[in-house]
Order: C-alpha cells, then sequence, then structure tokens
C-alpha cells in the first residue's frame, strides 16, 4: 500500500496539473478563437509564425537547464541547492544573451522571408519578454523541484489570462488589434508573473553570485542532450507551420495552425501527467529501480490513452461542425488537416511519456538522438510533401514522422526497460471500471 504523503502528491499534484494545463489550453485556445475572427487570414498566419519562431528560441534556452534543474534540486542534498540554481541562472543568461543577439541579426530577414514588414518590430520587443521569461522559468522549476505547483499553476494562469482578456475587450468594442500591440501585452503578462513567482518561490530560493564551475557543468553534461532534444522537438511541431510560411504564404500555416490548435485541446492530459511523471520517476529510479520506471510508462501511457481516445473519436466524426464552429466559414481548408492531425494525436502520450522516462533515468543522449532522427525525417518530408500535395501534406508529412518515431521509441523501451506495448492498452481499457468504481459507484452510495 502507497504511503499517505505519496497519495497525497499524486492527487494534488495531479489535480494542480490538470487545472494548469486545462487552463493554459482554454486561454490559448480562446484567444484564439478571437484573435481568428479579428484579424485577416495573412494577419494570423504571420502571428502563428511569430509565436512558432520565438517558442524556439524559448525552448532553446529552457530546454538546456530545465529538466536538469528540477532533477538534480530533487535528488540532491539541501547543502547543494544554492550552487545548483546559481550555476543554472548562469548557464540561462549565457544563453538568454546569445538568442538576444540572434534575434537582432536576423529579425529583418526573417520579416522579408514571411513577407510582414511588421515582425521585425515584434522580433525586437520580443527581447524584453525573452529576458523575463527566462527568470520567470527559473522560478517555476525550483519549485517544481520541490514537488509545488501552485506558483507554477497562478503565474502561468496570470500570462495567459492577461493576453486573453485583451484580445477579449478588443473583440467586444470592436477595437483595432496590430500584431505588435499583442507583443507589448506579452510584456506586461510575463512582467507581472515574474513577480508573483518570485513571492512562492523565496522559501526554496538560495541563490549566490557566484561561479560553480562543478555544477555548471553537471547541469550543461545532463542538460545538453535534453536541450538538443528540446530543440529538435519543437522543431518537429513547428517545421510544418514555418515551411508552409516560406513555400506557400502565412495564411497557408495559419490554416494549418487551427487544426493543430483544435488537437492541443485533448492533449490536456498528456501534457499533465508528463509534468507529475518526470521528478518522481528520478526519486523512484533510486529507491525502486527500474521495473518501477517500466510500471510507470505503461500505467501513464494507459491513463492517458483512456482520456484521450474518446475525445479523438468525437472529435474526428465532427471536424466539418467543429471548424465552422470554432474558426468560421473562411478556413474550411482546415477541415482535411484536423482529420489528418487527429490520426497521429493518438501516438503523442507513447513519445512524450518516452521522452520524459528516459531523460529522468539520465538516457536524454538516447532521447536526443531519436528525437533529432524524427525531426531530419519531418523537415525531409515536409519540404517534399509540401510541394507535391500543397498545404495538406504537411498533415501527412507530420503523420508519417510521427509514426516512425513511435516505432523506434517503442524498440528502445522493450531494450531499456522491456516495456509492453499491450499493457499500455490493458491499463487503458481498465481505467474505465476503476474509474467507476472509485468515483461514480461510491458517489451513488453516498
Amino acid at each position: 500500500m502507497k504511503p499517505k504523503t505519496e497519495n497525497h502528491y499524486w492527487l494534488k499534484s495531479g489535480f494542480i496539473n490538470v487545472i494548469q494545463n486545462f487552463s493554459g489550453v482554454f486561454f490559448g485556445f480562446a484567444s484564439f478563437y478571437f484573435l481568428v475572427r479579428v484579424l485577416s487570414k495573412h494577419e494570423f498566419g504571420a502571428w502563428t509564425l511569430f509565436m512558432a519562431a520565438v517558442t524556439i528560441l524559448e525552448i532553446f534556452r529552457n530546454g538546456l537547464i530545465q529538466n536538469a534543474l528540477v532533477r538534480f534540486i530533487s535528488s540532491s542534498p539541501l547543502s547543494e541547492h544554492h550552487k545548483i540554481t546559481s550555476a543554472s541562472f548562469s548557464i540561462s543568461g549565457i544563453i538568454t544573451l546569445v538568442c538576444i543577439i540572434a534575434n537582432l541579426l536576423f529579425a529583418h530577414q526573417v520579416a522579408l522571408i514571411w513577407k510582414t514588414e511588421e515582425l521585425e518590430t515584434m522580433f525586437y520587443l520580443f527581447n524584453i519578454v525573452f529576458v523575463l521569461s527566462g527568470i520567470l522559468t527559473q522560478f517555476n522549476c525550483i519549485e517544481q523541484a520541490n514537488l509545488n505547483y501552485t506558483g507554477v499553476f497562478i503565474t502561468n494562469l496570470i500570462r495567459q489570462a492577461s493576453f486573453f482578456l485583451y484580445v477579449l475587450v478588443c473583440f467586444f468594442f470592436d477595437l483595432k488589434i496590430s500584431l505588435i500591440q499583442l507583443v507589448y501585452i506579452q510584456i506586461i503578462g510575463v512582467f507581472a508573473s515574474t513577480a508573483v513567482a518570485y513571492f512562492y518561490v523565496k522559501p526554496y530560493l538560495k541563490i549566490t553570485f557566484k561561479l560553480y564551475p562543478e555544477w555548471i557543468k553537471k547541469l550543461f553534461n545532463y542538460g545538453k542532450y535534453a536541450f538538443g532534444t528540446s530543440v529538435s522537438s519543437i522543431l518537429s511541431t513547428t517545421i510544418d507551420q514555418m515551411m508552409l510560411g516560406v513555400m506557400l504564404s502565412p495564411a497557408a500555416a495559419g490554416s494549418f495552425n487551427i487544426a493543430v490548435r483544435i488537437t492541443n485541446l485533448i492533449e490536456i492530459p498528456t501534457n499533465a501527467v508528463a509534468t507529475i511523471v518526470f521528478p518522481q520517476s528520478a526519486k523512484r529510479l533510486e529507491s525502486e529501480g527500474v521495473e518501477a520506471i517500466k510500471y510507470l510508462y505503461e500505467k501513464s501511457v494507459g491513463v492517458i490513452l483512456a482520456i484521450l481516445i474518446p475525445g479523438v473519436l468525437i472529435i474526428f466524426l465532427c471536424s466539418d461542425f467543429v471548424i465552422h464552429f470554432i474558426a468560421g466559414g473562411k478556413y474550411d481548408d482546415s477541415i482535411p488537416l484536423l482529420k489528418v492531425t487527429l490520426l497521429y494525436c493518438i501516438l503523442i502520450p507513447f513519445g512524450r511519456q518516452f521522452g520524459t522516462i528516459l531523460d529522468s533515468i539520465g538516457r536524454t543522449r538516447t532521447t536526443f538522438i531519436v528525437v533529432v532522427i524524427c525531426a531530419m525525417i519531418n523537415l525531409s518530408l515536409n519540404y517534399l510533401f509540401i510541394r507535391e500535395m500543397g498545404v495538406i501534406g504537411a498533415a501527412y508529412a507530420t503523420l508519417v514522422s510521427n509514426v516512425i518515431g513511435f516505432l523506434i521509441g517503442q524498440r528502445i523501451l522493450k531494450k531499456e526497460l522491456n516495456v509492453n506495448l499491450l499493457n499500455t492498452f490493458t491499463y487503458a481499457y481498465k481505467f474505465y471500471p476503476e474509474f467507476y468504481h472509485k468515483y461514480i459507484s461510491k458517489s451513488k452510495n453516498l
């Protein structure tokens, strides 16, 4: 029987993370719902491309230190925490500076390629967001490493809700929205979030303004593969939209983005479970061994599939209605895109938990190699398929690359942890009667 404190951790952190991911998808989706109605197809496509580019910058910076910081604080004695935190801030600061310089150098060229002049100013302004979000990420990681998620939830809520409320007000009062104004709102939101995050992280924030080469080396050596994995992963999920912007138009990228955003709605449990599993798997490896990690993977994927599959089926069968309701009649070209993206949505839990589990047991190099291979396949297929089939080619390219990644990941998990693919579906099937007996049938007897 699991200790009461462990059950409490899973219940509390699970609830907070589900709510956090739900609110994140809700505000992102709600903002999109109104943006797609007040912006032209070209403007919405340009905004989509801008967000894809800056997200890559964020992942480029956070990927190197985020998982490393959580892992080492989770598993190291309290006396080492200030050294780990200081080393993490040092690495983050250096990468932030490099990214800002790159942004200043290439913003003009990117604006020309995507045929939108405003993008140059938007990229310059985003440097302010980038600096503040670097500090915010550090604060959130430290709190997460101490198995607390309340501050992470509230700061994300502030950042997302502020953007949504601005778009909502502009929509209802028929105010003109410029793309540059949206970046200013991002600056305000991330500043408020960082200020709030500081108060939540204060009890755990132990930092000295001193370099600790030994910890910088440890964090870098662990994080370099997670960094490569994160960058390759985000490229895999955004390269289709970015290539559509270059090879076709920003409007084509916007149409594809609509299908992607709808599938994001059913990824809430995947993101929530991944956040909880990572620190727990790092701890269980030390105390219970490989068998516990195998169980965590199979069980977590099974639970996600049980929640995911009904949503996928409903949206697939009602895809015409969903697109018309969400984006309006001018995005009919997104309907076939949505049907294809829903197919590879089923494979996402396998890949996400594959990376989470392998990173937590120190196999970041393996994850890195797999993700790089899949990213290169995705890049190549997107170029070939978009050239031959147009917008729908991007969806098919991503589907094929996800299938290949799934097969590679399962092969590695079988070899490393003896993971049984059938067990994930067994846990998915058992989820429904277990959920019914634990929650529905008990509530009826009250």
